[in-house]
Order: C-alpha cells, then sequence, then structure tokens
C-alpha cells in the first residue's frame, strides 16, 4: 500500500516504520525532523516530506496517491504555556488534513494514534474501557489530554459524516527504547534523577511502543471503524516504582502525603525554585497527573488488533538503559556504576 506517515521520526514512528518497510509497503513520511538516513536504503525506501503540518502545499504533496495515513504527530508536554501549541497541532492540524483528505476523491483509511488519557481518567481507583464518555471535567486543567479529546472527537465526527475509514488507538504512556526527546518516558527520567519528592497516589498504565506499533500495523486491515481501543498494562505507583528501584538500585520515594499536600508540596517546591532561579526538578501539574487513575481494559484492542503486551519487566529494562543512555552522567547523581552495570545485562 501507499502509506503516509505524520509524526514518523517520532517514538512510535522509530518502531512502526520499519515494521511497514519489513511489509513491503510504499511509506511517505512528513515531519520537521529528518528520519535515520538507513530508511532511505534498502529495497522499500522511505520518501520523506520534511515540513511542518501547517504548511498546506507539502501536506497536500505527501497524500497524493496514498492509500492510508498514520496520524502520528503530536506534542507530549504538561506546562500550560505549551497549550496552544498542542491545540494548533492536535486540533488545528488535524482538522485541515482531514479537509485535504476529503478533496482527493478517494478514501484512505485513517489511523489515528491518540491516547489512553482521552478515556481513562479517573479521580477514584477504577478501570477505564472504550465505553466511558470524555473525562472533560477530570482533564479540563491539563492541555495536553484536553487537546488530543478534541481532536479525538473531531477525527471521529468529521470521518463519520465523511465515510472515511478511521481507527482510533489509545495506547497509555508508551514506554521503552526510542523516545529521543525523553517526553513519554518522563516517569523514568525524573525516578533516575531523584526529582520525585513523594510516592504519588494514584495508579498509571504503560505499554511497550514496540507492542503498539504491531497494534498500529494491524489497524491497516483490523479494528473497530469510527471505534476506540485502549491499550495498557496497569500498575499502582507503589508498584511501579518499587519495580524501578529493583531494577535500578535507586530507592523509591519513601514520604507519602495525601493527594491536595502532595499538590500543594509541588506548587511550593515550584516557587522555591523560582525564587532561586532554576528550574524545578518536577512540575506541580506531573504531581496532579500522578493523584489520578489512569487503568484502562486493554481487552478489546487484544481481540480487534492482536495487541499483545510484553512482559512490564522487558519494557522497564529497555527504557532504563536507554534513558540512561541518552541523559549525561551528570544528570544521574550517584549511578555512574549502576549505569555501567545496566548497560552490561
Amino acid at each position: 500500500m501507499n502509506i503516509l506517515i505524520t509524526g514518523g521520526t517520532g517514538f512510535l514512528g522509530t518502531h512502526l516504520v520499519p515494521l511497514l518497510r519489513a511489509q513491503g509497503h510504499a511509506l511517505t513520511l512528513i515531519s520537521r525532523s529528518k528520519p535515520p538516513a538507513a530508511w532511505s536504503q534498502g529495497e522499500h525506501p522511505v520518501r520523506h516530506v520534511q515540513a511542518d503540518l501547517k504548511d498546506r502545499e507539502a501536506v497536500r504533496d505527501s497524500l497524493r496517491g496514498v492509500e492510508a495515513i498514520f496520524h502520528l504527530a503530536g506534542l507530549v508536554s504538561f506546562k500550560n504555556e505549551d497549550g496552544r501549541k498542542m491545540y494548533e497541532l492536535h486540533v488545528d492540524c488535524t482538522r485541515e488534513l482531514l479537509r485535504d483528505v476529503r478533496t482527493l476523491g478517494t478514501k484512505p483509511r485513517v489511523i489515528l494514534v491518540s491516547t489512553s488519557g482521552t478515556i481513562a481518567v479517573s479521580k477514584e481507583e477504577r478501570v477505564g474501557t472504550e465505553a466511558d464518555d470524555y473525562p472533560i471535567e477530570t482533564v479540563g486543567r491539563w492541555p495536553y489530554y484536553l487537546s488530543k479529546i478534541y481532536e479525538e472527537k473531531l477525527a471521529l465526527e468529521f470521518c463519520k459524516k465523511e465515510g472515511i475509514p478511521l481507527v482510533v488507538l489509545n495506547p497509555s504512556l508508551l514506554m521503552g527504547p526510542g523516545d529521543d526527546p525523553l517526553s513519554s518516558t518522563w516517569t523514568v527520567v525524573k525516578f533516575l534523577q531523584r526529582d520525585i519528592p513523594a510516592m504519588p497516589g494514584g495508579g498509571m498504565s504503560f505499554v511497550d511502543a514496540r507492542d503498539v506499533a504491531q497494534a498500529a500495523a494491524n489497524a491497516l486491515t483490523r479494528g473497530e471503524l469510527y471505534g476506540r481501543h485502549l491499550m495498557g498494562l496497569n500498575f499502582s505507583m507503589k508498584d511501579f516504582f518499587g519495580r524501578l528501584e529493583r531494577l535500578t538500585g535507586v530507592p523509591a520515594p519513601r514520604v507519602k502525603l495525601n493527594k491536595q499536600l502532595n499538590i500543594l508540596g509541588a506548587y511550593a517546591l515550584e516557587q522555591v525554585a523560582k525564587w532561586r532561579g532554576a528550574k524545578p526538578g518536577i512540575d506541580p501539574q506531573e504531581v496532579e497527573v500522578g493523584e489520578h487513575w489512569f487503568w484502562c481494559d486493554s481487552s478489546k484492542a487484544e481481540q480487534q488488533l492482536g495487541f499483545v503486551a510484553r512482559d512490564p519487566y522487558e519494557t522497564l529494562h529497555d527504557t532504563v538503559r536507554y534513558v540512561m543512555e541518552k541523559l549525561p552522567p551528570g544528570e544521574l547523581p550517584g549511578l555512574k556504576g549502576e549505569l555501567a552495570e545496566l548497560r552490561n545485562r
């Protein structure tokens, strides 16, 4: 098939592109950053359009002759000042992309990679399913999840109306190797840098980017049209950080505060850092997110997309090793010996 991938040089694209190349598909990537040189070589070279999704002419050029589209482009940030950027990318650019698709005359299959945070976020301990409504009241102060909700709603309504086949993927926090900007694996980064002062009280879900890539490739021919598909492994924060402690030797947070005190403490630390002219170790919004439950039910993705989650220890091991290789030793206090040991495992 002739396939367009937006944001194909990102974390998920790093694993999806090789899978699709191995299957013999003709790939066009549109992204601001250049793909690895190896992708332009071999039996199925990748065509790259180096452009922003705001560049309408470049987008239309990349759409010529496509039979399927993987819309991966996204920005993960928990900073309120990035809210406008995320809305422009997730909502405005998605709207314009779909309008360009409508003019093609054909109706390529669209696979939109969203997030479990458009469905499975709760103030209470529970497991979310695709039947749940959008948790706008819960995530309304978090620009990332709010913009992804708007993107998802827009895509579903537009594609249904225009008869464009659409499958939505909802992976939880992506882990594994390949996250060059360390934006998805931020939880592990903060843990290794010992920037988490107290144990969060919520529940988190993560999924290996390699497993999501396989499910995404399967979505070319499988999955519920106009349906959402959750993917993730569920852990309490205590269990998650306990696993990281056993893996790395870095102690998990020992202090346990109630939700409000933990969040207020994060804002207080942020103010102290500002007074000192320094950057806070952890953003208060990240702390607030950690006090919520992101558990999700992956059974639909397993049945519809053939999603299979690998052993979480393998995912965490590979994530930690990749993060350690990306970060300078000076940013990992007291980890030099452990770093060498982990790299040799």
